[in-house]
């Protein structure tokens, strides 16, 4: 039985009216992706609902219509850089008046070690590398909001599980199938995750640093944000289970995990905060406070790190082929 919502709710009345605006969302057949596009619609928004084609994408564009909600679905599939770009192109020849906010919300959790077609991590390439790599096709969208409603934001979906140690670069590079994950423990498959969620970070605070310094005239106006959902019962732990998410060490991470869950509304607090409330700080990162403990999104403190934002951002660029982000609109 999913845990009570205690929070969202008065969360979400409080939120202001999204009218005229453009949400973009990845990940959001299910969980939190879905939760958040559900009330961005219901607030008034133009909801892009970035997701791999499916019957569940086809399913959860029904329902926000039937709410009467606007949305549109967006063939997305981020385990291949390539979809990427093709739906990159498509949001900008469609949506030239601007994307307000891009929340990269997608992710995957505990995977075995296996290389995507691109040749990356399986939980890498998803989680971090394509969503640098979207966020970089629809910068000029982002700046097109910033101009014409003063400003737009870009919200990373990290998680409990970045705590760990600093980046590395191979996990970051064409080495996927190569990092672990397959033994009788199954403990570097929770590396990787570990690594790719930190990237989520990582990426939040390069990001804002490389508006300021490439972009200077939207140092502010495009806000980069982060949120992490705390222990969720979103559904992730299935897909684990599924994938051969079975060893002793894979039970003893999920059973903890749903132990100490809320339900997936309460795990959307931090990416809803991020993205609708007004007044966010540049580089706020939203979440439960505590480690694994379930809660209310709170603003949190930052937790930077300069080594792992500079390896990310140059490994990144490498593995996804960006000669120089913003370079288009130089």
């Amino acid at each position: 039985m999913a845990p009570p919502t205690q929070h969202y709710a008065a969360l979400a009345a409080s939120l202001p009216s999204l009218a005229g605006k453009t949400v973009a969302i990845t990940g959001c057949t299910s969980g939190t992706g879905l939760v958040l596009a559900r009330t961005c619609a219901d607030l008034g928004a133009q909801v892009l609902m970035l997701n791999r084609p499916s019957p569940r994408a086809d399913a959860a564009l029904a329902e926000l219509r039937q709410r009467g909600g606007k949305a549109e679905l967006i063939a997305c599939d981020l385990q291949s850089f390539d979809a990427v770009r093709a739906a990159g192109a498509q949001l900008r020849k469609a949506y030239g008046g601007g994307i307000d906010v891009l929340c990269n919300n997608a992710g995957v959790m505990g995977l075995p070690d296996a290389a995507t077609p691109d040749g990356f991590d399986v939980q890498m390439q998803p989680n971090h590398l394509s969503h640098f790599l979207l966020t970089s096709e629809i910068w000029p969208l982002l700046e097109a909001a910033a101009t014409a409603r003063g400003e737009a934001r870009v919200v990373n979906h990290s998680s409990g599980a970045r705590r760990g140690p600093p980046l590395k670069a191979d996990y970051l590079r064409a080495k996927g199938g190569k990092l672990g994950g397959q033994g009788f423990m199954g403990v570097a498959k929770w590396r990787r995750y570990q690594q790719s969620k930190l990237a989520n970070l990582m990426f939040t605070y390069a990001l804002a640093d490389h508006i300021a310094q490439e972009r200077p005239a939207f140092a502010g106006k495009v806000k980069s944000l982060c949120a992490h959902p705390g222990p969720t019962d979103s559904g992730l732990q299935a897909k684990t289970t599924a994938a051969g998410g079975d060893t002793l060490f894979d039970r003893f991470v999920l059973n903890r995990t749903l132990k100490a869950a809320h339900s997936v509304e309460d795990g959307t607090m931090g990416i809803a905060r991020a993205s609708c409330e007004p007044g966010v700080e540049i580089l706020g990162f939203y979440g439960p406070e505590g480690a694994g403990k379930a809660g209310p999104a709170v603003l949190l403190p930052p937790e930077r790190d300069a080594a792992s934002e500079a390896l990310l951002w140059r490994e990144s660029l490498k593995s996804t082929g960006i000669s120089q982000y913003f370079g288009w609109t130089s």
